[in-house]
């Protein structure tokens, strides 16, 4: 994620002057330190990702083991303790050719505590049903860890964009969304999807800004890049093949004077990425060629898929925020800015996409960056002589999307 304060081409003036954060001394002894206070901010967006947590923790529990569950189990406990014999193959499963990551993360907690337990690696996850304990909530738990780092991230992204009430609104509507809540809460590769597509997308604009200073504060922030677009890659290819043009593109966009060293820096990244994938593979070669030759990055244009799931009854609430975003993103000349036509229009690139090499959510990968627009837009509606009457309304309308995901069934 991008650590700098000082980003003026992504957010108008009257938000620096309200963060809170502009006006500190660039080497003053508590710099460091002050990142990292826990105070009333930090504890509400932490309240909020308590409320997701609580959410995640209520579908696992409810929700019994399916035979994809198995399937996630299964092929990721041979990728920890024993690829496939077979010749050519890397599991029992095959030749993972994507999602790879999501495999590793169902399958990990249950190796882990199996190898505790003393149980043999022959026991299959059927079997160890009964033999373990907690082995819906280990098999699923993971993706709950990452529906939270996602949160976390966008929190820190739109309050230092948007300030602390951007940041809450965006929080807030990701916090209540069924969509999130059920990809939190089983095994999927479209919750690491979209936390590899933002922390990447953010963390390029961060690369960008960091070139305008010395090279020292380049390297910290390619190494996250190269994490990013590593975490997209083991995920979905079609998303890697989306996500490294729209950063290069960004990068391209903010670097201004050193231009000329982002396909550099965005080839470090990339390479990067690919040693951290071939890890994944646990260095198969043969197993790695299939990512490069399946058709799993294989792409198509219909909207049906994010119109059936964000236009929604369950989605009403966050559908009504994001019509009210729209019209007043249109309406008024103050919100028309960086900060809030970057997710935007990353958000309109994934909506009308869907996979047909495999199966994949593009509508899903959009989410936080719709709701970053939502935050953005709002923190500054909240700014006009009408603030007061915005809040109520956004409060209404989390409110109402929060009694519709607890009463409703997950997606």
């Amino acid at each position: 994620m991008p650590t700098d304060t000082s980003q003026p081409a992504l957010m108008p003036a009257s938000h620096e002057e309200t963060s809170g954060e502009q006006a500190r001394p660039e080497h003053h002894p508590g710099h460091h330190l002050r990142r990292f206070r826990f105070d009333r901010p930090q504890k509400i967006a932490a309240l909020l990702l308590l409320l997701l947590l609580a959410q995640c923790a209520r579908q696992i529990a409810r929700a019994p083991l399916t035979e994809s569950d198995y399937q996630y189990a299964r092929c990721g406990r041979e990728m920890w303790e024993r690829p496939s014999a077979i010749a050519g193959y890397f599991t029992s499963c095959g030749n993972i050719h994507d999602g790879v990551l999501a495999y590793r993360m169902a399958g990990l907690p249950l190796t882990v505590q199996r190898v505790i337990a003393g149980q043999s690696s022959d026991t299959s996850t059927w079997e160890m049903r009964h033999e373990l304990s907690f082995v819906r909530l280990l098999l699923r738990f993971p993706f709950t860890v990452a529906a939270l780092l996602l949160g976390g991230a966008l929190w820190w992204v739109t309050r230092r964009l948007f300030g602390n009430v951007g940041g809450f609104v965006a929080l807030a509507f990701y916090c209540v969304s069924p969509a999130i809540v059920a990809a939190g809460s089983r095994p999927n590769a479209e919750i690491t999807t979209a936390l590899g597509i933002f922390a990447t997308v953010y963390t390029a604009i961060g690369v960008a800004h960091a070139m305008q200073g010395p090279r020292r504060k380049w390297r910290p922030r390619i190494v996250l890049l190269a994490a990013g677009l590593a975490l997209v890659a083991a995920s979905h290819s079609a998303a890697l093949l989306l996500t490294l043009p729209l950063a290069l593109g960004f990068m391209a966009y903010l670097a201004e004077r050193n231009r000329t060293a982002v396909p550099m820096v965005i080839l470090t990244g990339t390479v990067g990425a690919f040693v951290l994938l071939f890890a994944c593979y646990a260095f198969h070669p043969d197993a790695l060629t299939y990512y490069f030759r399946s058709g799993a990055g294989r792409l198509g244009i219909s909207t049906a898929a994010a119109r059936a799931h964000l236009f929604s009854f369950g989605d009403a609430g966050i559908a009504i925020a994001l019509g009210a975003a729209l019209v007043l993103y249109v309406a008024t000349r103050r919100s028309r800015y960086f900060g809030n036509t970057l997710p935007l229009v990353i958000a309109l690139c994934f909506l009308p996409l869907v996979t047909t090499g495999v199966f994949g959510q593009p509508w899903l990968w959009a989410l936080p960056f719709l709701m970053t627009f939502v935050g953005g837009v709002f923190a500054d509606a909240f700014e006009t002589r009408h603030g007061r009457i915005f809040r109520w309304a956004v409060v209404a309308m989390v409110v109402l999307q929060a009694v519709l995901t607890i009463a409703l069934p997950a997606l």
